[in-house]
């Protein structure tokens, strides 16, 4: 596998097992730096400083990595003017939840999370994070990458990830949570067991240590195996290292459908018992006949908040997920990793209880076999990829089901996005006070014909399609407040200082628009295609899109809460 197949297939944010395998924040500094160069004025935008406030008309001087002056008419003083009149000009937009990781080090452009006006990656996230890892992972992994990318990884802790990111340099700011999922992996392995006091002892330190090293924050991934595995008990003590520092835990929770009110309630709980803040990850009421709880669930956190659990969530704009295809499957038939899994597949004793499970998961809550489309997927099964597993069993004469177990046996599984929510819920969520905007997505590179499948949409279009489809089409809120959603609260809510505000002081993370025209193009036919209508983006003071092209710098940092150094 080369680069370009690469993008592709981390960009299908399949989860953990993918990529493990999850305000001035101080920072690593970047390859690229503005040091010495004359001041940009930024001159004449609409100007939106992140806090929801309406904008006004002014100009931004910026000076190295900084803002220095915010006001009408800045004398140029000897500045590099830049001309944003009928544009808008916000902070750059924080990815609260990310799946870009490991990916920076094979394209550190970001092109895809650039062009949107992404300056900054929150990545660990669904209890997947890139350490830490067993000596034994990290010599397969090693060897991967280096076979298959060129590139060498010498790392096996988010320390040790953050040092190498820094030396080689990156498009985009990086902040990280660890896994839970991953500190699990480490300590007990894949198996569906309760950890030991010792093991939890262990678990516990690792969570630690990953905050000295710059963690912000937790993750968990219910869904997924061995993460799925954690019962409430592990959740609450790895949760409670967090105690003090504000930093939330955040959690694709056990369940987003059938029993989407129990796995709120248990997200809660842990925050609860563990007194910290919990962050619900890409909240979602998921198949048609669970639709019905979108306000209840809002009813249900807003409850929680008012008798003093710290809950927020974030969202993407779309009604489609995506995960891994293993995920169709009953987590007990995961239990011990992949080996396991592909025999259970094949046990004809356990075959009945299976299809009968994915059955029900796809054609009752989902509708049909046409709600799934295969995303990446290995060569032999290229055929497969970015096509409706209906449609393909129809056009080859085979039955859906069996067509599955051909691509998870013979094809060693791949990705998906499944077709599971609603509109009505979509908009819900994005507006709701209480909500931030997410992609749940990875940075891709065009051009689209060089690149292999498919991906979700999100990928490329997130951010300009919540400000053009839903804020400039549908009206559904004020630009200044989507702007919030993408700046100051993710910025706040991850201690990032410095970070998601217009203001003297603040980091130079910028993006300008034209709020008349910027949009998404992006679509699950065609995902890999740029968004219009954002001409430039800087990071920490440096374009990094300049006239709508990507510069090449390398200006990103990796970003600690508070204010300290990462590593």
């Amino acid at each position: 596998m080369d680069r370009r197949r690469f993008l592709r297939a981390a960009g299908a944010a399949l989860g953990p097992a993918l990529l493990v395998p999850g305000a001035a924040a101080s920072a690593f500094g970047g390859q690229t730096t503005r040091r010495g160069a004359a001041d940009l004025l930024l001159r004449g935008a609409l100007v939106y400083d992140g806090t929801g406030a309406p904008p006004v008309e002014a100009d931004v001087r910026v000076s190295g990595d900084r803002i220095v002056e915010v006001g009408p008419r800045l004398a140029e003083r000897g500045a590099e003017v830049v001309d944003l009149r009928g544009l808008a000009l916000a902070p750059g937009f924080i990815d609260i939840h990310a799946h870009t990781d490991l990916v920076l080090l094979v394209n550190p452009r970001a092109d895809s999370k650039v062009r949107q006006g992404v300056t900054t990656e929150v990545t660990g996230q669904d209890g997947g994070s890139v350490g830490p890892v067993t000596e034994e992972e990290f010599e397969r992994r090693r060897e991967s990458y280096r076979r298959r990318y060129g590139v060498d990884l010498d790392f096996r802790d988010l320390g040790g990830f953050f040092l190498q990111l820094q030396a080689q340099g990156t498009a985009v700011n990086l902040a990280s949570m660890v896994g839970a999922g991953t500190i699990r992996a480490y300590v007990v392995g894949q198996d569906d067991r309760p950890a030991t006091p010792e093991e939890l002892a262990r678990m516990v330190a690792l969570v630690e240590e990953a905050l000295r090293q710059g963690a912000c924050g937790l993750s968990s991934g219910l869904e997924y195996t061995p993460g799925a595995f954690a019962d409430r008990n592990e959740l609450v003590a790895l949760a409670r290292a967090l105690r003090g520092t504000g930093l939330p835990y955040a959690t694709h929770m056990r369940n987003e459908d059938d029993e989407l009110f129990a796995a709120v309630e248990e997200a809660i709980a842990v925050g609860r018992q563990a007194g910290v803040p919990v962050q619900i990850s890409h909240l979602k009421a998921q198949g048609q006949r669970n639709w019905w709880k979108g306000q209840p669930v809002l009813d249900l956190i807003e409850s929680a908040r008012a008798a003093g659990t710290d809950v927020m969530f974030d969202r993407y704009p779309y009604v489609a997920y995506s995960t891994s295809l293993s995920n169709l499957f009953p987590v007990w038939t995961r239990d011990g990793g992949n080996a396991a899994f592909i025999a259970r597949l094949q046990d004809p004793a356990l075959q009945p209880r299976i299809e009968a499970a994915v059955r029900e998961k796809v054609e009752d809550e989902l509708g049909s076999w046409d709600a799934v489309q295969v995303t990446s997927v290995g060569d032999a099964f290229a055929w497969a990829r970015g096509r409706r597993l209906g449609e393909l069993a129809r056009e080859r004469g085979e039955e859906p089901y069996a067509l599955l177990l051909r691509i998870m046996i013979e094809g060693g599984g791949g990705g998906m996005v499944g077709f599971g929510m609603s509109e009505e819920n979509t908009a819900r969520f994005l507006a709701h006070p209480l909500g931030m905007i997410c992609s749940d997505g990875g940075a891709q590179a065009r051009p689209a014909e060089e690149m292999e499948g498919s991906v979700h949409p999100r990928n490329y279009g997130t951010f300009p399609r919540v400000l053009g489809h839903y804020c400039r089409e549908q009206k559904l809120m004020p630009l200044e407040t989507a702007i919030h959603k993408m700046t100051g609260m993710p910025a706040a809510r991850l201690r990032l200082e410095g970070r998601g505000r217009i203001a003297p002081g603040a980091f130079a993370d910028l993006v300008a628009f034209d709020p008349n025209t910027v949009a998404d193009r992006a679509t699950f036919e065609r995902p890999h295609q740029y968004p219009v209508g954002i001409p430039h983006v800087l990071v920490n003071g440096v374009f990094v899109i300049r006239d709508g092209e990507h510069t090449g710098a390398k200006p990103g940092r990796v970003l600690r809460p508070g204010g300290r150094l990462a590593g």
